[in-house]
């Protein structure tokens, strides 16, 4: 396999990502009205337009979430950044981590990379105001990051801007080829992939679904009816709402939603997308609220243009 020397040309690169200050305290599409959030469903949302160079819509956009597989970026820029090649082995699992969200590659990388210290160094690197690491009592599960809707811009505008050339394109060319299906048998094309025509790229986050998929995911040799989970997979606070107070984890006890990306020719707009749904709540009906919602507002957004 073809290496490239990353790290150095990463190190000479600015953090193009700090100068623009950060969003709105509210939504500013300028007067179109932005999509109404279902009852019992908690969203924030922040889009960056980089051909205006302004954020054109937000929702409580620093409102910290358990991050659920949306960290796995995080993860893949901290192994990519620290190497100047990277062996066959470790390609295949990034491959798989970003396309189909598997949870065995995230374990794999989570564990090498130290665990929380990812997240911290990712943190200061990046400038993310409001991402921290898991409780202290859950070192193992990555998916109880916590994050924000800005900091995920952010770090697709770390990406985009200023990451190394083989970083962003390793990540992004993952993203780009997003499967239908993920790894556990889960559909991915929730949000972002239903409600928005290509060109996108994009990274989802799900859990409190329960560990087996609700119903197969695609067809034929493309399914993936695999029902487990890696250790850091948060499965199982599924419908725990009882256990929520004191946790240290973003709506502990219900489930969640994130869909995350680049929209649109030359990459014109990152949006950030990211909701906990009602305990209890079924995978179809989350879904079709959080795709409900990525509508409405990629439509309120390109009306305000």
């Amino acid at each position: 396999m073809r290496t490239k020397p990353w790290a150095a040309v990463a190190a000479a690169l600015p953090l193009a990502v700090a100068c623009v200050a950060g969003p709105p305290a509210a939504a500013s599409t300028d007067g179109v009205k932005p999509p109404t959030v279902p009852a019992g469903t908690t969203a924030s949302w922040l889009v960056f337009d980089r051909k205006a160079g302004r954020f054109v819509a937000t929702r409580n956009a620093h409102r910290k979430f358990r991050s659920a597989s949306v960290v796995k970026i995080l993860i893949a820029i901290d192994y990519l950044d620290k190497r100047k090649s990277v062996p066959a082995a470790d390609a295949r699992l990034l491959k798989v981590m970003l396309r189909s969200s598997d949870d065995g590659a995230a374990t794999t990388f989570w564990n090498r990379g130290g665990k929380g210290a990812i997240v911290q160094r990712m943190a200061r690197k990046l400038g993310l105001s409001d991402t921290v690491p898991p409780p202290a009592s859950k070192p193992g599960f990555w998916g109880y990051t916590s994050l924000s809707a800005y900091d995920i811009v952010r770090t697709y505008r770390y990406l985009l801007d200023t990451a190394a050339p083989g970083v962003r394109e390793t990540i992004l060319g993952h993203l780009r080829n997003s499967t239908p299906c993920g790894t556990d048998g889960f559909d991915q094309y929730f949000g972002i992939p239903r409600a928005v025509p290509k060109p996108w790229a994009v990274k989802q986050g799900w859990s409190g679904f329960g560990d087996v998929a609700p119903t197969k995911c695609g067809t034929g040799a493309s399914a993936n009816p695999v029902p487990l989970r890696a250790p850091g997979a948060d499965l199982s606070i599924s419908g725990v709402a009882s256990r929520a107070t004191g946790s240290g984890v973003p709506d502990y006890g219900r489930p969640v939603l994130h869909t995350t990306g680049l929209l649109g020719k030359d990459d014109r707009f990152i949006m950030a997308l990211l909701t906990a749904h009602p305990v209890g709540g079924t995978w179809s009906s989350s879904v079709k609220r959080i795709t409900m919602l990525t509508q409405g507002l990629y439509r309120s957004v390109l009306n305000s243009l």
